[in-house]
């Protein structure tokens, strides 16, 4: 007789994962906003450093064109926002098929989307220069600041991460995730350095506001998810509030 696999209940509500998400969001919020008022500013430190470290990069990847073809072949698809993208979708048909959590995966997109247009909406108001090069190994299009890119892996690689953690994906598995996520998010920030498309600060500034939409999503799906309502009403089953007397005579 076949047995039906056994499905973890999603985490209850932490209260303090809950607070701990608002902190990382206010100190990342905080550094992404200083990061992009030197940016703006054109901070003389700032740009010397991010020419020095993108011509060296270039150097390299001129001198090295098998080194550069794998980071383009990493980059445009492996690493690709599209592939984020798609990788976003197969979450969504997980959450909605295998646990019917229309709510997460409604939250999961919303997400998603918020980081394309905030990504866009940067670009467009720094409206930063690429780096130029007399010899370019690869090209990119729209502005520099933030990095689409580091941005878009940092959102769903985060999202993703602590999705396994909520629906208690086993260990050997979450910590497999983990390394890829790793890999994945230090890997495309260093390729679009590397390919000459984007200066440090860029990846830096994708990776901050990634990271900072990460844990304001966190936070939001802890304190107004599904899981938080059927809490709140388990609580009130157990004693929260005093249940309705029987009508004894009926």
């Amino acid at each position: 007789m076949h047995n039906p696999p056994v499905v973890s209940p999603p985490r209850p509500p932490d209260h303090r994962l809950a607070a701990r998400a608002a902190g990382a969001a206010g100190v990342l919020a905080v550094c992404s906003a200083l990061l992009l008022a030197l940016v703006v500013a054109g901070w003389h430190p700032l740009t010397a450093l991010d020419g020095d470290v993108a011509r060296t990069a270039h150097r390299w990847a001129v001198d090295d064109p098998g080194l550069t073809h794998v980071c383009r072949i990493l980059t445009d698809w492996v690493w690709d926002p599209w592939t984020m993208r798609l990788a976003t979708v197969l979450t969504v048909v997980w959450l909605v098929r295998r646990r019917s959590a229309r709510w997460t995966a409604y939250w999961l997109v919303a997400t998603v989307t918020l980081g394309s247009v905030v990504q866009q909406g940067l670009k467009a108001a720094v409206g930063r220069p690429r780096p130029v090069w007399p010899d370019p190994v690869d090209s990119a299009r729209y502005a520099a600041f933030p990095s689409g890119h580091a941005m878009t892996a940092t959102i769903v690689c985060g999202l993703l991460l602590w999705l396994a953690h909520h629906y208690g994906v086993g260990p050997a598995l979450r910590r497999t995730a983990l390394w890829v996520a790793v890999v994945s998010v230090t890997g495309v920030g260093l390729t679009r350095v590397w390919l000459g498309v984007h200066w440090p600060s860029d990846v830096l500034g994708g990776w901050l506001l990634g990271a900072a939409m990460v844990a304001v999503a966190v936070g939001v799906h802890q304190r107004w998810g599904p899981e938080r309502a059927g809490a709140e009403s388990d609580r009130v089953g157990r004693g929260g509030r005093p249940p309705a007397r029987r009508n004894l005579a009926s």
